[in-house]
């Protein structure tokens, strides 16, 4: 423990807010929020989002977001683990197929068994009856009801797909258990003049990157109208500036030279619905849907 978590926990105890208050603040999850409070970044859907997620954690309960974000890189690369291989689930099935490979080979001396004990029976009492004298002195001769013999393959059997169909059943029930992790989509929507639209969704967060491979003017802002660049400017090759955008629905980013400026949110390079050329600004609009 780094106490990250606890310093995040008293800060938002200290403000009256409970991991419900928190999570329709920051619009973050409370399995996540509670994660990283008990340190335990394994839920998370990965190391970007969680440095994402603290610092926003940070910002609702007053503390300083890079302090927070130092503590949690500390320790970054053993807080989360790498998912452990699921087990096969094959025990059941082997055992199952053993028992009826077992059974199918006594079955046949079973049934061989009775069949000479049958045999015995009806020729020990064919015996009895001849050898019993009749009160004239001659063989009473007797109408015998046929003599049933059940045949022991006619015993009802357990299908034997039986095993297979529980095994899948059991499987069937893991399958379902395992949470579906949905990726998130950021999609060209459409093109009008210098602008392009895009859609960004099944998100938990806006995490806005731009990166520099040549000089080109940046401008970026917000729905309400708010300028993030102050002032907007140009940026040159090798320059990063990164937004926290998460709480916003619509951002709008101008770009001088798009050929030298390469857009990433929350990780994901942003690829042009329009071929940019070397010299003509674009509007890139990112509508994030929540």
């Amino acid at each position: 423990m780094t106490g990250l978590g606890d310093r995040l926990k008293e800060a938002r105890t200290k403000k009256g807010y409970t991991l419900e208050d928190l999570q329709a603040i920051t619009k973050i999850q409370k399995r996540y929020l509670s994660g990283i409070e008990n340190e335990d970044y394994s839920t998370m859907p990965g190391s970007f989002y969680v440095r994402a997620f603290v610092k926003q954690y940070a910002e609702a309960v007053g503390l300083d977001p890079d302090e927070m974000l130092a503590l949690y890189k500390d320790t970054a690369p053993q807080s989360i683990p790498d998912e452990e291989a699921p087990q096969p689930a094959t025990l059941t099935r082997k055992k199952g197929l053993k028992s009826s490979n077992q059974f199918n080979e006594i079955m046949p001396k079973i049934i061989v068994a009775l069949f000479i004990i049958v045999i015995i029976v009806v020729v020990w009492t064919l015996y009895l009856h001849k050898a019993a004298p009749s009160k004239n002195g001659v063989d009473d001769v007797k109408t015998e009801e046929p003599l049933t013999v059940e045949n022991p393959k006619s015993d009802p059997q357990p299908p034997e797909n039986s095993v297979a169909e529980e095994d899948a059943d059991e499987e069937a029930k893991e399958e379902e258990e395992v949470p579906e992790v949905i990726p998130q989509t950021l999609a060209f929507e459409s093109a009008s003049g210098e602008t392009s639209l895009y859609k960004l969704s099944n998100a938990d967060a806006f995490q806005l990157e731009i990166r520099l491979t040549g000089g080109s003017w940046i401008g970026v802002r917000d729905n309400t109208g708010k300028e993030w660049m102050t002032p907007a400017r140009v940026m040159n090759a090798g320059d990063v500036i990164e937004f926290d955008l998460s709480q916003i629905s619509n951002a709008r980013i101008r770009v001088g030279r798009p050929m030298s400026t390469e857009i990433y949110v929350n990780g994901e390079k942003l690829e042009y619905g329009v071929a940019p050329q070397p010299t003509v600004p674009q509007n890139i609009v990112i509508e994030y849907e929540k």
